[in-house]
C-alpha cells in the first residue's frame, strides 16, 4: 500500500444520509474506513490530510449494494452466441455500486462455480467489495467442492445459495423434499460460518408462484430469513404474494428491469410504492438489478421471442424515480443498502457512521451519480471512471 493511501481524507458539508438523514456534516476517511461522521468539523493536522473535498451540501450516500449480478455474465438462452460476456468494474461504479453479490443463471453447465469464485476475486483485486452466491438455476447445484454446505463454509466469498429457479420452465422442477434438505444445508453452513446462510431464489412466472416458499414456511423449522425470493415484481400476482410472505419475515426482492405499459409486471419504483403501502417490514424490501444478465420474452412454447440484457443502472435509476415521485432518499435508501447488508451479514456495508467501510456516493442536484468511493478509494469522479479494471472499455 502506497503511502498516500493510509493517509486522511476528509469530506467536508455533505448532506449526509447515513441513511437516516443527518443533515449537513463531515465524513474522515483513514484508510478503508469512516473513523469520523458528524456535524462539528474534525480538528486534523493537515499534514496527515491526503485531500480535501468540499461537497458543498450535496446529498452523500453509502454505496449501493447489489445481490444479484451476472459478473461472469449471463444469457446463453439461445446459443452459446447470446452468451454475454462478463461485467467490467466501470460498469458497477460508474452506477454508485460499491459491493456486490455474484450469480450463476440459467447457465450453470458452461459456466462454473470456479469462474464466478475467480471473477468475484477478481473484483475485490479492483478495489469492489465482493460476494458469489453457489450453484445456480438447477439441480444438483454446481459447486466447487461438490457441496453446498462444504462451499459456503469453506470458502471465503460464498455467502450462499443462489439464483435456485422455481416457478421456471428453465428450472429443474426441484421438489418440496428437494428444496428443504438443501435450504436446510445452507442453514447450517451459514451457522458455521457465521455468514448469511440464504437460499436466493429465482421466480419465473409460472402459475405455482410461491408455493412452495409457502409450504417450506409451514412444514418446517427453517426460519423465514434463510429464503430471499427474487424477481418478484415479473408479474403483479407474484407480487401480491411476494408482499404476503413478507409479512411473516421473509424478506423479498425486486429486480430493477424495464416495465413496458401494459405488461403484467411491475417496475421497481411501482413494487416499492406497493411493498410500503401494504404495510410491508421496512427492513423486508430490497432491490437488485440482475446486471449483466440477459431479460428474455418468452412464447407460450419456451421460444425465445425478445432479448434484453441488463445493469446496474437500475438501481440509481430506480432511486431517482421514487425521488421525483416526491419519497425521501432516507425512505427508499435502505432497500438498496442496509436491508441488503443486514440480511447477508455484509459486515460494515449500507450505512456511513464511524467503523463502518468507507463505501459512499456523492449525487448532484438531479440526483445523479457524481462521484463514488469504494473501500476508501475514490472510483467515479464527476461522473467518470477513475478507477477501471483491465479490460474495461
Amino acid at each position: 500500500m502506497q503511502q498516500n493511501e493510509i493517509m486522511l481524507k476528509l469530506i467536508r458539508n455533505a448532506d449526509i444520509y447515513a441513511p437516516a438523514p443527518l443533515g449537513v456534516g463531515h465524513l474522515l476517511i483513514g484508510g478503508e474506513q469512516i473513523v469520523y461522521a458528524g456535524a462539528e468539523l474534525p480538528a486534523v493536522d493537515a499534514s496527515l490530510l491526503s485531500e480535501t473535498i468540499d461537497l458543498e451540501g450535496a446529498p452523500l450516500i453509502p454505496g449501493l449494494i447489489d445481490c444479484h449480478v451476472h459478473v461472469t455474465g449471463g444469457g446463453g438462452e439461445d446459443g452459446f452466441s447470446t452468451q454475454a460476456p462478463s461485467v467490467p468494474l466501470s460498469c458497477f461504479t460508474r452506477h454508485g455500486v460499491s459491493s456486490v453479490v455474484g450469480l450463476l443463471g440459467t447457465d450453470d453447465e458452461t459456466r462454473s462455480t470456479a469462474n464466478l469464485l475467480a471473477r468475484t476475486r477478481a473484483l475485490r483485486e479492483e478495489g469492489l467489495s465482493a460476494w458469489c452466491w453457489t450453484g445456480g438455476y438447477h439441480l444438483p447445484p454446481t459447486t466447487l467442492t461438490g457441496s453446498v454446505r462444504k462451499d459456503i463454509v469453506n470458502i471465503d466469498c460464498i455467502i450462499g445459495l443462489g439464483e435456485l429457479a422455481i416457478s421456471d420452465h428453465r428450472s429443474s422442477q426441484p421438489s418440496f423434499d428437494e428444496l428443504a434438505r438443501l435450504a436446510s444445508e445452507v442453514h447450517v453452513a451459514g451457522l458455521l460460518s457465521r455468514k448469511a446462510g440464504v437460499v436466493h431464489l429465482h421466480l419465473g412466472d409460472g402459475k405455482r408462484g410461491l408455493e412452495l416458499l409457502r409450504r417450506l414456511l409451514r412444514e418446517t423449522e427453517l426460519p423465514p430469513r434463510v429464503f430471499h425470493p427474487t424477481h418478484v415484481n415479473r408479474t403483479k400476482e407474484l407480487f401480491e404474494e411476494a408482499c404476503a410472505l413478507s409479512l411473516q419475515n421473509v424478506v423479498i426482492d425486486v429486480t430493477a428491469f424495464p416495465v413496458e405499459e401494459g405488461d403484467n409486471a411491475w417496475s421497481a419504483a411501482d413494487a416499492w410504492e406497493r411493498y410500503h403501502e401494504s404495510a410491508g417490514p421496512p427492513s423486508g424490501l430490497t432491490i437488485s438489478s440482475d446486471g449483466g444478465g440477459c431479460l428474455p420474452v418468452f412464447d407460450d412454447n419456451g421460444e425465445m421471442v425478445k432479448m434484453d440484457f441488463a445493469t446496474s443502472a437500475g438501481l440509481p435509476d430506480t432511486l431517482r424515480e421514487l425521488l421525483a415521485r416526491g419519497h425521501g432518499l432516507e425512505q427508499v435508501l435502505p432497500s438498496m443498502t442496509i436491508n441488503v447488508a443486514r440480511l447477508l451479514k455484509l459486515k460494515g456495508k449500507g450505512q456511513l457512521a464511524a467503523g463502518a467501510d468507507a463505501d459512499l456516493v456523492c449525487l448532484d442536484q438531479e440526483h445523479r451519480v457524481r462521484h463514488v468511493m469504494a473501500r476508501g478509494r475514490w472510483m467515479v469522479q464527476d461522473q467518470s471512471a477513475v478507477v477501471q479494471g483491465l479490460f474495461d472499455d
